[in-house]
C-alpha cells in the first residue's frame, strides 16, 4: 500500500513518521509538507495521485491558528487548507480508488452540551476556523466515497508548538501564570491519535465521522497543574481564570468532551488516559533535551 501523509511536518504528521519507522514498516509512505506537495492546488494534488499510485491518504494539514484565523488577511489561506483542500484530496483519491482519511476538531461544536459529543450530533462551529474544518468534513465525504473523518481535540506532541510546550517553558520562566478553568475537554497526545489511524489503516477504512482523544475529561488549568507537576516544575503558582478574564479572537469552546464508543468499538481501539500519555511525552522532551544538551 502506498501512503500518502500530508502536513508531514506538524505534530500529526511527525508522529505518523517517527510510527511509520518503528512499529509499521510494511507500506510506502510519501510525507509531503507544502514544499512537496501544495493541497492547495487541485491539479498539483492529482498529478501527485497518478505519478505515485497512492492507495490512502492521510490528510494531517491544516491551518490551524485557531486565533489568526479570524484575522481578514488569514481568511482566505484557512478556507483554502480546511475547507477546499480536503475536497481536493477527496476527488483525486474518488477518481484513483483511494481513500481518505480527514482529520477534524472538537471546534466543529459550539461547546453549549453538558454531556460528551457524539458524531450525530448536531454540529454549530462558534469560529472560523470551526466552521472551516466543519466544511471539509464535509467536502471530502461529498466527493470520496472511501473517506474517514477523525475529529479530535486539545493535540500535543513532542514536535511542534502545543499547550505542553508552552506550559513548560513559562513554567520555567515566570513565578505566577493564569489558565482558564472554565473550559473542558480532553487532551490528546498525537502519538495516540497516530496509533489509532494505523489501527484504522490496518483493520481496513470503514466510511463514516469518529472521535478520538484520550480518555479522561479535565480544564486548561487541570491540564496545566498536571504538566507542571509530571515535569517537576514547583516555582511557578498557576491561577485560575475566568474565561472572560483571558479574551481571545476566537470563541473557544466551553464544553468540548467528544464520546469515542462508536472509534472504539468500530476498529477495537484501546485509548489511554491522558494524564499517562502525557507522561510519555514529557518523558520524551526531557530525552530530547538531554540530546540537545550532548550535541
Amino acid at each position: 500500500m502506498n501512503i500518502l501523509i500530508t502536513g508531514a511536518n506538524g505534530q500529526l504528521g511527525n508522529e505518523m513518521r517517527v510510527l511509520s519507522t518503528e512499529q509499521y514498516t510494511g507500506y510506502t509512505y510519501y510525507f509531503t509538507d507544502v514544499k512537496e506537495l501544495d493541497i492547495c492546488d487541485e491539479q498539483a494534488v492529482m498529478n501527485f495521485f497518478k505519478n505515485h499510485r497512492v492507495d490512502l491518504v492521510v490528510n494531517c494539514a491544516a491551518f490551524t491558528a485557531v486565533d489568526k484565523a479570524e484575522e481578514k488577511d488569514n481568511r482566505i489561506l484557512c478556507d483554502k487548507l480546511n475547507r477546499l483542500a480536503p475536497g481536493y484530496l477527496g476527488r483525486a483519491a474518488q477518481q484513483t480508488g483511494a481513500g481518505l482519511i480527514q482529520i477534524s476538531t472538537d471546534y466543529v461544536f459550539n461547546g453549549e452540551s453538558f454531556t460528551p459529543y457524539n458524531e450525530e450530533d448536531e454540529t454549530r462551529p462558534a469560529s472560523i476556523y470551526g466552521a472551516t474544518k466543519l466544511a471539509g468534513e464535509i467536502n471530502a465525504m461529498s466527493v470520496c466515497d472511501k473517506c474517514v473523518v477523525i475529529r479530535t481535540a486539545w493535540l500535543y506532541s513532542a514536535f511542534g508548538n502545543n499547550f505542553v510546550k508552552t506550559m513548560i517553558r513559562r513554567g520555567r520562566e515566570c513565578s505566577e501564570m493564569g489558565v482558564v478553568f472554565d473550559q473542558i475537554g480532553s487532551p490528546t497526545y498525537a502519538r495516540d491519535l497516530a496509533r489509532a489511524i494505523y489501527a484504522i489503516i490496518e483493520k481496513g477504512l470503514i466510511p463514516g465521522i469518529y472521535h478520538f482523544t484520550d480518555e479522561g475529561v479535565c480544564s486548561w488549568y487541570d491540564f496545566a497543574k498536571a504538566i507542571h507537576r509530571i515535569a517537576g516544575i514547583t516555582t511557578c503558582n498557576i491561577k485560575p481564570l475566568h474565561t472572560e478574564e483571558y479574551l481571545t479572537p476566537a470563541k473557544r469552546p466551553p464544553y468540548s468532551v467528544l464520546d469515542k464508543t462508536k472509534i472504539k468499538s468500530t476498529f477495537c481501539i484501546e485509548i489511554p488516559q491522558w494524564e499517562d500519555s502525557l507522561r510519555d511525552c514529557i518523558d520524551r522532551l526531557k530525552v530530547k533535551d538531554e540530546q540537545k544538551q550532548m550535541e
